[in-house]
C-alpha cells in the first residue's frame, strides 16, 4: 500500500488518480500509523515552504516520516514535497525542513538570466546526471511539467536530473531510499506515469 501524506497542502486528487491509473493501491492519510504501515510514502505539496513545513510538523506527521525514511522505506517528495526533504529553505524567510537530503532551497532568480518568467511554468526536458531507479522507464530528454520559483541547491551526488531554464536547475534528487522530483509527474502524461510506476518498483 502507498500512503499519500495529507497535511493540508497538496494536489491529492490528481496524485491519487494517477496511482489508480497504474493499478496501485493508495490511501490518502493524515494518520501516523498509516505511514508506518505503508510500503512506500508520497509527500506532495504546493504553496510556500514555511506554511507547509509548519503544517507538516504540527500535524505530527513529520516524525513518523523521518523515522520511516531512516528505516529504509521508499519515500518520494513531489514539488514542494521534494523541497521539504531538504535541510532548510530561504523562501520568504528561513525555515527548517526534514533534513533527509542535505541542501537548501533558494530562488531560481539567483541563477537564471534576467527576463525569464518566474515561476518556471510548463513543459521542460530532463537531463539525467546520476543513475536513479525512478528513471528505469524514462528516456533521456523526456519532458515533464514544472511550476516553481524555488529550486534545490545541493551536492551533485544527490542530483539525479536537471532541467535547463537559462541555467541548469535541479529537477530530481535521491539520497538512498529518499527521492524527490521538482516537477509534477501526475501532470506529466505518460512520462509521469512511468516515473510513478518505476518508483513503485523500487525495492525497499
Amino acid at each position: 500500500m502507498i500512503a499519500i501524506v495529507n497535511y493540508g497542502v497538496g494536489n491529492l486528487f490528481s496524485l491519487e488518480s494517477s496511482f489508480n491509473a497504474i493499478g496501485q493501491n493508495v490511501t490518502v492519510t493524515s494518520l501516523p500509523d498509516d505511514l508506518r504501515a505503508a510500503d512506500r510514502i508520497i509527500l506532495p505539496g504546493v504553496g510556500a515552504f514555511g506554511d507547509a513545513a509548519e503544517k507538516l510538523f504540527s500535524s505530527g506527521l513529520a516524525e513518523p516520516l523521518i523515522d520511516e525514511a531512516k528505516r529504509g522505506k521508499p519515500i518520494l517528495g513531489i514539488c514542494l514535497g521534494m523541497q521539504l526533504l531538504f535541510t532548510k529553505s530561504y523562501e520568504f524567510g528561513e525555515f527548517d525542513g526534514l533534513n533527509l537530503i542535505p541542501g537548501e532551497i533558494r530562488p531560481i532568480s539567483d541563477v537564471i538570466p534576467g527576463g525569464l518568467k518566474i515561476p518556471q511554468m510548463g513543459w521542460n526536458s530532463l537531463t539525467f546526471t546520476n543513475p536513479s531507479p525512478i528513471y528505469s522507464r524514462t528516456p533521456q530528454g523526456s519532458y515533464v511539467y514544472f511550476v516553481h520559483s524555488y529550486a534545490a541547491f545541493c551536492d551533485d551526488r544527490y542530483i539525479t536530473a536537471t532541467t535547463d531554464y537559462g541555467a541548469p536547475l535541479t529537477a530530481s534528487v535521491q539520497n538512498g531510499n529518499v527521492y524527490g522530483v521538482q516537477y509534477h509527474p501526475e501532470k506529466s502524461g505518460s512520462v509521469g506515469l512511468d516515473i510513478l510506476r518505476a518508483f513503485c518498483e523500487v525495492k525497499a
